[in-house]
């Protein structure tokens, strides 16, 4: 007989003789009727069932439950509840950030974790510094959420739900630092699809000739 054991927000679960093919999705909704997390395409395509495992965010129907022995799993219900909501839960609701409801436990899982990984500077495939990526721009916010649909198309909304807890958490972290850097930060722009890799290589074209006329336009001049 054999033994598994899953800890799912803060909370040890044991599974005797489970399936090895059985999804972490499937065990939390099948098995122990945690059912924030939701099936949506099956396909790790829409991300309506993210969680996060170890704090990092996770189609969870592409990933085996057999495999998360001892890992750290949080789903929606482990973020907060109606009478305990967390502050990007409560954007959700302040901004009307949803429609029928169906995706926006993973997007807020997702959300959940694109904040932290903003903290730690990762960049995104949009950013154009590697090393300080803006993770305020509209663009970025976009981009980092592209792995989570929403039929209902409430994009706009969910942005700004995103944007106005990073916004406040990037405020107090740079308050607690003495980093006065991100002051002047605020989300710019309306939401629009990221540039293309063909844009963003007209646009760098367009700056090296640019360039290339102010030499060429101040050398050998005579004052």
């Amino acid at each position: 007989m054999s033994t598994l054991t899953l800890t799912i927000n803060k909370q040890d679960y044991q599974l005797e003789n489970l399936d090895a093919r059985t999804t972490l999705l499937d065990v939390c909704r099948q098995h122990l009727q945690i059912t924030g997390p939701k099936k949506g395409c099956d396909h790790g395509q829409c991300g309506a069932c993210t969680m996060l495992i170890n704090g990092r965010r996770v189609n969870s129907c592409l990933t085996l439950a057999i495999m998360h022995d001892g890992d750290d799993i949080t789903t929606i219900e482990g973020i907060g509840m109606p009478d305990s909501l967390s502050a990007l839960q409560q954007a959700f609701k302040d901004n009307d950030a949803f429609q029928c409801g169906y995706c926006t436990p993973g997007q807020i899982c997702s959300a959940t974790a694109l904040i932290e990984e903003v903290k730690q500077n990762w960049p995104s495939h949009v950013s154009t510094d590697l090393q300080h990526p803006d993770g305020l721009l509209v663009q970025e916010i976009a981009e980092r959420m592209s792995g989570n649909i929403c039929r209902c198309s409430a994009y706009p909304n969910i942005i700004k739900a995103i944007s106005q807890v990073l916004e406040s958490e990037m405020s107090e972290s740079a308050a607690q630092t003495n980093n006065t850097s991100t002051q002047n930060s605020s989300v710019t722009g309306i939401w629009s699809p990221p540039p293309s890799e063909t844009q963003l290589g007209k646009a760098s074209a367009a700056n090296k000739n640019t360039n290339k006329e102010t030499v060429t336009g101040t050398t050998g001049g005579r004052s």
